[in-house]
Formats: structure tokens, sequence, C-alpha cells
């Protein structure tokens, strides 16, 4: 099984960044095409960004594209979301996880607040 751990959360203002990282315990991270997702209170988890095993193509939800960034390094079994010009409807849990999510077990979240 394998354990995913968020971490980078926290109460930013808007229009301000964050940096959100994700460790994976296993290297079978680095075949993976690995997803950030997030939960806002009431609503049902969306997948934001994507990003293939090597790293050469991602996608991103509309509402995020031009403001999120996801990378990884697959030496460090850890994918990466850079967020930038953040908005108070980026508020939410997020998680990573595979895409499309399949058998993996979710972490627990780190928690993005943004609100001034």
């Amino acid at each position: 099984q394998v354990q995913l751990v968020e971490a980078g959360g926290g109460l930013v203002q808007p229009g301000g960044s964050l940096r959100l990282s994700c460790a994976a315990s296993r290297t079978i991270f680095s075949i993976t095409t690995m997803g950030w997702y997030r939960q806002a209170p009431g609503n049902e988890r969306e997948l934001v960004a994507a990003i293939t095993s090597a790293g050469s193509n991602t996608n991103y939800a509309d509402s995020v594209k031009g403001r999120f960034t996801i990378s990884r390094d697959n030496a460090k079994n850890t994918v990466y979301l850079q967020m930038n010009s953040l908005k108070p409807e980026d508020t939410a849990v997020y998680y990573c996880n595979t895409a499309p999510h399949s058998s993996w077990g979710w972490g627990k979240g780190t928690l993005v607040t943004v609100s001034s």
C-alpha cells in the first residue's frame, strides 16, 4: 500500500502563493501519472492538475490554468503544486494521488485557506 503525505498548506492572502508537496512511500510513483485534487467544504473532490510519469505532459482544470504549476521529482518520489495568484475560491483541502484515481488510498491532505 502506497502512503501519501501532503504538506505546505496554510493561510494566505488573496493574490499570494503557496507551494505544496506530496511524498509517496514507494518507487512505483515514478511510473505513474500523478495529480493534485482538492475538496472544498460541501463539494466533491476534483482533479485540478496532473503530470505524466516523466513530467513531459501536464494538464490543468480551467479554474487554475495559468496560476498553478505541477511538477515532480521522481528521485524523491515527490510531486509539487506551485500555486500563484491565489483566490478565496481556491480554499480547500488539497490531496495528491494517481490520475485518474485508482486503488491508492488517500493521504490526510493539506489545508489551503485563502482569506484576507
